[in-house]
């Protein structure tokens, strides 16, 4: 039997505990044999050794996760539970932050994947992120949209996707065409709003240092010396990935995120996410990063539901848009 008292000094205890000490339950589920308590600036625990020890590492863990993002939920202590200490120590590096948002909040890559895109966006022009729901491909490739902006790499920032319905109609809508492709914008909206004050991103929108577009405005520009993301591009076309990829003007950036198992196309039609893969891998200046249930920073039953689903077995849809892909021979 070992007991030892671990020093919280300096963190909030309404972050470190939770709402309704939601995050203090969540650790004493997962160390249900140790006894725990908690009283003002210390965290008692007593149990054996072993335990003991494993709890000081996800302590400091968690220590160090409040420290960097401000910030601590039920599903982080789930998630940091699960990690290796020393490994997410030396994947973390001294100064990580891709952007600061409105009131100094810190945007990092959270996993290693996510830095492994960060370090692909940063190297090469032409990137692409294909991963499940909820895996930070798209939040992390707006960080490093709005960084390039900030630091003036870029002239502009241009958002773009197809404007394909998951299995609803919103042609009826009441508005303008605006009003009516507003909702499969919105994502990218709420990704800008977190790391740009909102007058600011209004202001950028006005005068189009920002520009949110369907992928159909893409025809026939050049965009130089803009951050370019294409978002959800597993509902593109060949057609369109295609004439999307060839807009690219001088010193642009280019980077495209979709999740090839979410694909909202006609039974039909194939998948240009899919095509891309296939036929660009290997070209230099061009990188493929593929994320995955690990990377996923929602509620942890997005986690659980992605295993289940690749555990099932394949829709027919599924099969049907590989199954289009053109042959190796009709690439030429």
């Amino acid at each position: 039997m070992q007991k030892k008292e671990i020093s919280i000094e300096g963190v909030d205890p309404l972050v470190f505990l939770g709402a309704d000490n939601i995050n203090w339950r969540a650790l004493k589920s997962r160390f249900s044999t140790l006894h725990l308590v908690t009283r003002g600036e210390h965290v008692s625990v007593s149990g054996s050794i072993e335990d003991v020890g494993r709890f000081e590492e996800v302590m400091r863990m968690i220590l160090w996760h409040i420290e960097r993002f401000n910030d601590l939920n039920e599903d982080d202590v789930h998630r940091l539970f699960a990690e290796d200490e020393s490994k997410l120590m030396s994947q973390s590096k001294k100064d990580d932050t891709l952007v600061y948002g409105p009131g100094g909040n810190r945007i990092t890559a959270r996993t290693p994947n996510q830095q492994r895109l960060v370090d692909s966006i940063r190297s090469d022009d032409m990137v692409f992120a294909i991963g499940p729901a909820g895996t930070g491909k798209t939040y992390t490739a707006v960080a490093m949209a709005v960084a390039a902006l900030k630091d003036r790499r870029v002239k502009k920032i241009i958002l773009t996707r197809p404007a394909v319905e998951a299995g609803e109609n919103l042609g009826f809508l009441p508005g303008d065409l605006k009003e009516k492709l507003d909702p499969y914008l919105q994502p990218l909206y709420d990704a800008l709003t977190d790391m740009l004050p909102f007058d600011k991103v209004a202001d950028y929108l006005e005068k189009g240092v920002i520009e949110i577009a369907p992928l159909a405005f893409m025809r026939g520009r050049t965009l130089d010396k803009a951050f370019v993301i294409l978002d959800e591009a597993q509902n593109t076309t060949v057609a369109q990935i295609k004439m999307f990829l060839t807009r690219m003007g001088k010193d642009a950036k280019f980077v495209i995120t979709g999740d090839a198992t979410q694909i909202d196309l006609p039974r039909k039609q194939a998948s240009g996410l899919k095509y891309a893969h296939r036929f660009l891998t290997g070209i230099p200046g061009i990188s493929f990063i593929e994320l995955d249930g690990s990377d996923v920073i929602r509620h942890r039953l997005v986690k659980a539901v992605i295993q289940a689903f690749e555990k099932a077995e394949p829709e027919p849809s599924s099969s049907v848009h590989s199954a289009n892909l053109p042959s190796d021979s009709s690439s030429s």
